[in-house]
């Protein structure tokens, strides 16, 4: 069974920056494809980053893309994600997210069979 544990949130004043882990478990990590998704209260959850098997290519929310950068040590079993000049409407539970097949990358959420229970990211004003 695979399995997705998130680390690394919390408070941090604006302009501020975090760095989340997600340490993965139960299968080969190299081959399939990760992702970040984000809740924030009364909002679905949404598309934050997703990187490839290899980490070769990524993709970013246009909401995050130059602050936020995605990144994989496949020999940690582990996808980071690294947030800068953060901003209060970045509050959000933070999910990772393990793709159902491998050898491709996808910003959908359909597409990722198994997930994290969140790390919870608060950015005050």
């Amino acid at each position: 069974q695979v399995q997705l544990v998130e680390s690394g949130g919390g408070l941090v004043q604006a302009g501020g920056s975090l760095r989340l882990s997600c340490a993965a478990s139960g299968r080969t990590f190299n081959i399939y494809g990760m992702a970040w998704f984000r809740q924030a209260p009364g909002k679905e959850r949404e598309f934050v980053a997703a990187i490839s098997w290899s980490g070769g290519s990524t993709y970013y929310a246009d909401s995050v893309k130059g602050r936020f950068t995605i990144s994989r040590d496949n020999a940690k079993n582990t996808v980071y994600l690294q947030m800068n000049n953060l901003k209060p409407e970045d509050t959000a539970v933070y999910y990772c997210a393990a793709d159902r097949g491998p050898f491709r990358i996808a910003t959908s959420e359909s597409n990722y069979a198994y997930w994290g229970k969140g790390t919870q990211v608060t950015v005050s004003s």
